[in-house]
């Protein structure tokens, strides 16, 4: 099972390290700063002393410089926050995309697609923001105003201990207020999450919204998740404001503690206005940590709600891969057994074979699950019981990567991709010969698409191929899945609603194909170029039967397809 990386793991513990070390340095910049400030306010102040120009030349070039390493300091700061929060969501990504990858077929169909995309951008975001803006900011802060707290204990105790305490009492109602924050967070994000479902199902079936007549019963439906969206981020919002409005509070509270105890302790005469002044100077530069400790819980209470739901997701279960990556699936496979395969209200105990080179049809009445099986070929998904051989070795003892090569797969579950037809062509087997993609192009009617189309090859098409039509679609599928030379060819309903044309070449492709091909079909005259027939209702294999004996004695297949 896939985990979610660590946060501070790798060269990220550098980045920290690094962060760490530029706080101390800002807070010891600050801290000369701070005692320039005190000189040069106690010299202007002191009528017995004389004060030349070139001192204070001095003095102003030192509070200059300090300010400017100050600023390139945290400029560094934050290209270092965000090299590190930036790595660690890319790190976290790609483990989820593993995990996409690997998901099995049937899981993955449960799955809201605005769910699984969420997971991909806005938890994932979650994360980025606390190891970024929170853990970093949260050890930098501290950092500065420990160094920046032990300095001013050495100028002056008083005023040192007064700021701890203010800091302090800030600190605990702070996390006493974020307290609700992790409650709001997790209703504001599955309001989120129902809106993008709803959205993302709607952007794919539209169609069906405006064929049915339903327009306006999904705006209404549309604007009742956004208010209940709303009130759920408003509510985080009050939450929010209070926790910055502490963050806020605390500069003002620690500027008011400095003077009042600054002032007793000038008249006490154990500090002086210039002591006072650094005091003030340093709050100043504490401000920006302040500030962001007061967004560190949010961050926080943000990244665990999107942590649960990543790690929600990794627990989906993933198709085991094969210990050994140097099993392959031979170039040729000659045989193909399915024995007392069983899918939970699909398939009822399959035994069956297919021979190398063999041409087999699935046929049935739709629900009989002749789409399972050929998933089930192509391992999309593992069956409940039973197993599947390949050579006499069980498809889970072959590497996926190995498998899949050998597998050329068409279906409705298999759309054409977002982006140029060209890229479509080639997905499968990019590096392909000039002479194979050639070949199959050729075979498939590619040509004709390419001058059918106003930037031939390099038309951009849109997800799931629309733009083009159902016979371009399949042409298209059809070349993708022969490209590479599988041995073993997957058709699921391919020739379903294709114009004549279309349909010559899915028949020429069947005709001069060498390997092993098995076909979902409903077109009876399709059964008579076949050699063999699989016959399956309600999950069941009735009979198995050749085109001669259809013709010669009839039977089931006969009675439902050819009469």
């Amino acid at each position: 099972m896939a985990k979610i990386p660590k946060a501070i793991s790798g060269h990220r513990k550098i980045l920290l390290i690094r962060l760490v070390v530029n706080g101390l340095v800002q807070a010891i910049v600050s801290i000369i700063y701070a005692q320039l400030v005190k000189h040069l306010f106690d010299q202007l102040i002191d009528v017995s002393y004389s004060t030349t120009s070139s001192m204070l030349a001095g003095l102003g070039t030192g509070l200059g410089l300090s300010a400017l390493i100050v600023i390139w300091l945290r400029m560094i700061e934050r290209v270092d926050t965000e090299r590190m929060g930036q790595s660690y969501a890319r790190d976290v990504r790609i483990a989820m995309y593993d995990c996409l990858s690997s998901i099995t077929y049937r899981d993955l169909q449960k799955r809201s697609q605005g769910g699984v995309v969420l997971r991909f951008v806005g938890d994932i975001t979650a994360l980025r923001q606390w190891v970024s803006l929170g853990l970093a900011r949260l050890a930098i802060a501290v950092t500065t105003t420990l160094t920046a707290l032990l300095a001013l204990a050495w100028v002056n105790t008083m005023l040192a201990i007064a700021l701890f305490l203010a800091l302090s009492c800030s600190t605990l109602i702070t996390l006493r207020l974020g307290q609700p924050l992790q409650d709001r967070a997790k209703h504001s994000r599955r309001r989120l999450s129902q809106l993008a479902g709803n959205i993302n199902e709607k952007v794919s079936a539209m169609r069906v919204v405006q064929v049915c007549g339903q327009v306006r019963r999904e705006r209404r439906r549309l604007i009742q998740q956004s208010v209940r969206l709303e009130e759920a981020k408003v509510h985080w919002a009050k939450v929010v404001g209070q926790l910055r409005g502490s963050a806020q509070a605390t500069t003002t509270l620690s500027i008011a503690v400095a003077l009042f105890v600054g002032a007793i302790e000038v008249s006490a005469q154990r500090a002086s206005a210039g002591t006072v002044v650094a005091a003030m100077s340093i709050v100043s530069f504490l401000s920006p940590s302040l500030r962001d400790l007061g967004r560190v819980q949010e961050y926080w209470y943000n990244s665990r709600v999107a942590l649960s739901k990543l790690e929600e997701f990794l627990l989906i279960p993933a198709l085991t891969q094969a210990v050994s990556a140097e099993e392959t699936v031979d170039s040729n496979p000659s045989h193909l057994v399915f024995d007392q395969v069983k899918v939970d209200g699909s398939l009822n105990h399959i035994s069956g074979s297919i021979d190398q080179g063999q041409k087999v049809a699935i046929v049935g009445p739709n629900g009989a699950g002749k789409s399972t099986l050929l998933a089930l070929a192509a391992r999309l998904f593992d069956p409940d019981q039973g197993s599947i051989y390949l050579d006499g070795k069980n498809l889970v003892e072959y590497p996926l990567n190995s498998l899949r090569r050998s597998i050329g797969m068409v279906s409705p579950e298999l759309p054409l991709l977002r982006g140029t037809i060209r890229r479509n062509l080639l997905y499968r087997c990019p590096k392909a010969s000039p002479e194979e993609i050639e070949a199959v192009w050729k075979l498939c009617g590619i040509d004709k698409i390419r001058s059918e189309l106003p930037d031939g090859l390099n038309t951009r098409i849109a997800e799931r191929g629309q733009g083009l039509s159902t016979g371009q679609r399949q042409r298209i599928a059809l070349a993708r899945a022969l490209l590479g030379n599988p041995p073993l060819l997957l058709l699921d309903e391919a020739d379903a609603n294709l114009d004549i044309q279309s349909a010559k070449f899915l028949d020429k492709v069947l005709n001069s194909y060498s390997g092993t091909v098995i076909i979902v079909t409903h077109r009876p005259e399709r059964l008579l170029t076949v050699d063999v027939i699989w016959y399956l209702d309600n999950g069941h294999l009735l009979s198995v039967t050749t085109p001669e004996d259809i013709k010669n004695t009839g039977g089931i297949v006969a009675d439902t397809l050819l009469n």
